[in-house]
């Protein structure tokens, strides 16, 4: 039942926000500042408000609030997604002011993120120093004991890599109208699923993302009325990671989460194919889902081919439980 309160509570608040922020960020001239070295068709959403994130952000800790004193595990899953949204809330306000899109330094950003990462490892450590243990896919249910100290060092060492991968995994994402929102909602339908399954009791915060981030879609669908900017897609990495660690289950972003880790690696591979062969690109463009859009695909195709993918990634992670 608080699973449900939270899904439509929160849904109402994103759905019955929109028609106030959005011309809010307007007025505020908090438009999205487009690279014109990017996709040339997308030169026309510039000026579209972004920040929108700051919505998604407000209806997730509001669909929680009912359930915040019977299920405490949600905590510090809410402490990353609102923790890294309100880094990305810096980069976007930085973007907004200065008209340019670079935002943050990247060592700037860098080191925010290991500040709050290191907030969650403390945790962890101090608080629930199962979340270290290691959930093997297809193993029958299998969870591997990493309680030594050794155990409990690789297995901090592994945290650092799997939030800010995903984090960035889930910004790199963020591209296309609706992508991000589209994907990362059946994402924390397949958490919600998982935590029931498991007994996990954090069902209401990842229901409350799955109501906020339909609740988003209604102004976020293509042709986008508003963006969810760094504030939304770095809110959804952490979300994503930090369920993930209160379920055991990091490996399995490694499958639920391939369209993240393929945003991220087409980056990487194109950074490098330009750097060894002078000049020279492996894909169209990167993030990978550009590449698509300079093939022909419009921006509804490709979200509906990336939220298809995920659908199925989804149903092999839960067999593989």
């Amino acid at each position: 039942m608080k699973s449900i309160i939270a899904l439509f509570l929160s849904f109402a608040v994103m759905a019955g926000i929109g028609p106030i922020l959005i011309p809010f960020l307007r007025k505020l001239k908090f438009g999205q500042t487009v690279r014109t070295e990017g996709v040339q068709a997308h030169l026309k959403k510039t000026g579209t408000p972004t920040m929108g994130g700051l919505g998604i952000l407000l209806a997730v800790l509001v669909g929680c609030l009912p359930a915040l004193g019977s299920n405490p595990r949600i905590i510090p899953v809410l402490v990353l997604t609102i923790g890294f949204g309100l880094i990305g809330f810096v980069d976007d306000y930085l973007k907004v002011v200065k008209k340019d899109s670079d935002g943050f330094k990247p060592k700037q950003k860098m080191i925010c993120q290991i500040i709050l990462t290191t907030i969650f490892v403390v945790y962890i450590w101090t608080n629930d120093p199962a979340c270290f243990d290691l959930r093997i896919p297809f193993t029958g249910g299998l969870v591997l004991d990493m309680s030594g100290i050794l155990a409990k060092i690789f297995c901090t060492v592994l945290l650092y890599f799997v939030v800010i991968g995903t984090v960035n995994g889930t910004n790199f994402t963020d591209g296309l109208d609706g992508l991000a929102s589209g994907v990362t909602s059946v994402t924390a339908a397949f958490l919600f699923a998982c935590s029931m399954k498991l007994g996990m009791n954090i069902e209401p915060v990842c229901a409350a993302m799955v109501g906020g981030l339909f609740g988003f879609l209604l102004y976020n669908a293509h042709p986008a009325k508003v963006f969810m900017g760094d504030t939304g897609s770095l809110a959804l990495g952490g979300f994503i990671a930090g369920a993930a660690y209160m379920m055991q289950m990091p490996i399995y972003i490694v499958i639920f989460g391939l369209i993240y880790l393929v945003e991220v690696l087409s980056v990487m591979i194109q950074v490098t194919y330009f750097r060894k062969t002078g000049g020279k690109r492996f894909f169209k463009m990167a993030p990978i889902h550009h590449h698509f859009e300079l093939c022909g695909w419009s921006e509804t195709r490709i979200d509906t081919v990336f939220t298809i993918v995920t659908v199925l990634l989804c149903v092999i992670a839960y067999a593989a439980l």
